[in-house]
């Protein structure tokens, strides 16, 4: 096969630029790297060396791929030595000012017909190409950390890019096995804009007393399938890299209040708490791992109450089928009696709202989060209000925990754990289509792969339903009179038709 570019320049030869290097190479291209601090490319060339020999030494590859590989790996010693490059990559310091002088310099050096491509996660194309005396040679292309096992690539086209530019870099991203998705030039681009709502919504869940760290990184795995909690994903990533992201992208948002940051990371990130690297961020780690709470016990009680469901319960059929299988006594009277648990199952209001609304005793109300299917959870969480009593409180814990799922239960708010996450993730999803950042299809693909989302965001509001992700929106707004959670047109208008079709034109 015939390679898009058969040599390419990588400067900066830090964890990305190898990555890009790595694969590349892999690929068939011949890879010509180049890094200001003296030795650092002949380090980073040898790095790989030893990378591939491991994968030989564990019968991944032949020793002739790695030694071919390998020889196609050079180190050089200035820009000018990457005259005859047909691109350039660059994946410096993440500074416009210092990407702007590199990309003006390699113009003046590099072919005429050459593409210049920056690494960028999180700067503007178009600004960056405003350097240039050609800027309709530069695109992005971002890779995601590590970049060998990360198979997805961001190409983004600045607003004088040439299309043909992004094309062939999205042929050379398929050529190195990497899935190409385009994206516009707008801030956070297609992935870093749609992980906002994960970690955000998740920062003001704890912000308001809700619960804990630990309890929404196992809410959040257990009942959607996440493989790391946001506060766990958080510690690995870093604050000093996560926080100043969410920043950038509220800032470039000109203070968008989906994406408005939190002053929980801003402070620890000024006490140094960084994760993972630095052995303590939102969790201790003693030799890598996390060292967390435990859980609360399941209380013990000694006669169980009987319980009345709200007829405006979400998913009432199948709560009260969950009721009957752990053999709760089920009162079907209008109202409850006077030794009842109350049982509320609301979507986006708060547990007291409800009580007061449907004139129920707010010392006997408990509400559940019904927006997922129970039998597809690994765990059940339950909500307190103010005035909910500890003895009701005990005992719908102990009930709900009698088959041994585990329960979790949290302060009241408007809006359950999973319900302002996943509601917020895929308002967000539906408003980077409304804004045509990328098509829906791209939006699946470089959510699942750049993030690892069990599932895209658009075919989470299908599967559990765009109307209970729309209900779960308008009544938070109405609970926090906020428009951080105003539904997106694109989310009203394709709620009824599915979220996830990519034949439907807008």
């Amino acid at each position: 096969m015939t390679k898009t570019f058969s040599t390419v320049g990588l400067v900066g030869t830090g964890a990305m630029g190898r990555g890009i290097a790595q694969i590349a190479a892999q690929a068939g291209s011949r890879v010509k790297l180049f890094d200001t601090r003296p030795g650092a490319a002949s380090a980073a060339r040898e790095d790989l060396r030893q990378q591939w020999l491991r994968l030989v030494a564990k019968g991944r590859i032949e020793q002739g791929d790695a030694d071919r590989w390998h020889d196609q790996l050079v180190a050089v010693d200035g820009l000018p030595d990457l005259a005859d490059a047909q691109l350039v990559v660059e994946a410096i310091v993440e500074q416009l000012d210092a990407k702007r002088d590199l990309l003006r310099q390699l113009e003046s050096i590099v072919a005429a017909d050459a593409v210049l491509a920056s690494n960028t996660s999180s700067l503007s194309i178009t600004a960056l190409g405003a350097a240039l005396q050609n800027p309709e040679r530069l695109a992005g292309f971002h890779f995601f950390n590590p970049v060998p096992l990360m198979k997805v690539v961001e190409v983004i086209a600045g607003l004088k890019t040439a299309p043909e530019v992004t094309t062939r870099l999205s042929e050379f991203a398929r050529q190195m096995g990497h899935t190409p998705v385009s994206a516009q030039d707008t801030p956070g681009f297609i992935v870093n804009h749609a992980g906002r709502g994960f970690g955000t919504e998740a920062l003001r869940i704890v912000s308001e007393g809700v619960t804990d760290f630990a309890t929404v990184d196992r809410v959040l795995r257990d009942q959607v399938g996440f493989r790391l909690g946001p506060f766990e994903l958080m510690d690995l990533t870093a604050l000093d890299v996560s926080h100043p992201v969410m920043e950038s992208i509220y800032h470039q948002y000109y203070e968008e209040a989906r994406f408005r940051p939190s002053v929980i990371t801003a402070q620890r990130l000024a006490g140094g708490l960084l994760g993972r690297k630095t052995g303590e961020g939102f969790y201790r780690y003693a030799d890598g791992v996390a060292q967390l709470p435990a859980e609360s016990p399941v209380p013990q009680v000694g006669e169980m109450p009987p319980v009345w469901v709200s007829p405006r319960a979400s998913r009432r059929a199948e709560l009260y089928q969950l009721l009957k299988d752990l053999g709760a006594r089920i009162e079907t009277g209008a109202s409850p009696s006077s030794t009842a648990i109350t049982l509320v199952a609301p979507l986006g209001f708060d547990v007291t709202t409800v009580a007061v609304v449907e004139r129920l005793d707010p010392a006997r109300t408990v509400g559940i989060d019904m927006l997922v299917d129970d039998a597809a959870t690994r765990r059940r969480v339950l909500a307190t209000n103010p005035a909910t009593r500890n003895d009701i409180r005990d005992a719908a814990h102990a009930l709900f925990a009698r088959d041994g799922k585990a329960v979790s239960v949290v302060r009241d708010s408007g809006g359950f754990v999973t319900q302002r996450v996943v509601a917020t993730i895929i308002n967000i999803a539906s408003d980077i289509c409304q804004q045509r950042v990328c098509t829906p299809k791209d939006l699946e693909t470089a959510v699942t792969l750049g993030l690892g989302y069990p599932l895209g965001p658009l075919a989470m509001g299908d599967r559990w339903g765009p109307t209970n992700i729309l209900e779960v929106l308008f009544n938070m707004q109405t609970v926090y009179g906020d428009t951080r959670y105003r539904p997106s047109p694109w989310l009203r208008r394709r709620g009824a038709i599915g979220l996830s079709l990519t034949h439907v034109e807008d």
